[in-house]
């Protein structure tokens, strides 16, 4: 069974509410009638109803079991401006702005429907950038308690694939953080650690990623991962964890042998932790492209609730497989 079978299996068992606010997308649309037809999660669409109808009518897709909620007509908008103006008030939201915003902005909308507990959680991203579509999110859900940073990850299930975790691999931070600190590194491999462990059920084994290993070259971004490395083994001890490692060595159980001997964690990584987002996205692009792995994400790890964003790229089976994802983390929450 592909992994991302397994994940639709659970979000089945404890059916949850996913907010889809992209009603224009036509990948959204398929994707939601999916989504109904598989009986992965309940699907909210905001827009209009009608023109969200004529779409699917287009399409040639069944909507049945939609719930569709316009913003303008909403009974519940006066809640919304109300909860948004005192989510942002510090920061200058007024109530005519609030109200402004949630009429015209359906991301903005989705998020605060989920921070009423109108919904369990929301996807979004397939016409939207990362940072329209995450912007709400960390400004009105903000972080989960005891979280220290959010941060963003993928999902990678690579087809034929002998390392890993049976061909399945979480790459962070691939999504949000630029540049992150040593410290911050190191809080990326703690929160990966656990997204690993409650989507994927095995026990994470974490490569702090570099283009040296063990000390055969030297850079201050080298100097950044093998410090992150420190910093996670002093405050995270409990993790199964290794730096600074090559991707050969940290996947190849021969490299490893070679290159990091006596390394727990060398030939045997299935959490992938890059040193900055240049090195997480490409990294994980080349990977989807040139070993046809299915890539899920960037999901977002550290929210109070689930929020998730999608690849401009996408298509339908994507957003599919982010929903049951989004609808198993909004269960583990």
């Amino acid at each position: 069974m592909a992994y991302i079978d397994t994940i639709k299996d659970r979000a089945r068992q404890d059916k949850k509410t996913i907010v889809l606010p992209e009603s224009t997308d036509k990948r959204t649309l398929i994707a939601a009638s999916q989504i109904l037809q598989e009986g992965i999660a309940n699907i909210i669409m905001i827009g209009n109803e009608e023109k969200i109808y004529d779409g699917a009518g287009w399409l040639e897709v069944d909507l049945t079991g939609l719930k569709v909620v316009n913003p303008v007509l909403s009974d519940k908008l006066e809640d919304y401006v109300t909860l948004l103006y005192e989510t942002r008030k510090s920061k200058g939201m007024t109530m005519d702005k609030a109200r402004e915003i949630l009429t015209t902005d359906y991301l903005t909308f989705g998020i605060v429907m989920v921070k009423a507990n109108d919904a369990d959680g929301m996807v979004a991203g397939a016409c939207h950038s990362t940072a329209d579509t995450l912007r709400p999110a960390l400004q009105i859900l903000k972080t989960a308690p005891g979280v220290k940073m959010v941060s963003g990850f993928f999902i990678l299930d690579v087809p034929n694939c002998e390392f890993g975790e049976n061909g399945t691999f979480l790459f962070a931070d691939c999504g949000l953080n630029q540049d992150p600190t040593a410290e911050e590194l190191a809080i990326i491999a703690d929160t990966s650690a656990k997204s690993f462990k409650s989507l994927i059920g095995a026990k994470p084994v974490i490569a702090m990623l570099s283009h040296s290993t063990k000390g055969s070259a030297k850079h201050p971004l080298v100097d950044k991962v093998v410090e992150a490395t420190r910093i996670a083994h002093e405050e995270y001890p409990h993790l199964t964890l290794d730096g600074e490692l090559q991707a050969d060595a940290a996947l190849v159980p021969a490299v490893a042998k070679s290159k990091a001997p006596g390394s727990e964690v060398g030939g045997k990584a299935n959490v992938m932790i890059f040193p900055n987002l240049d090195c997480g996205n490409i990294g994980y692009k080349l990977v989807q492209r040139l070993a046809k792995a299915d890539a899920y994400g960037p999901m977002l790890q550290g929210l109070a609730k689930p929020v998730n964003d999608l690849s401009r790229g996408c298509s339908w089976q994507d957003i599919v497989g982010v929903v049951a994802l989004t609808a198993v983390q909004a269960q583990n929450m």
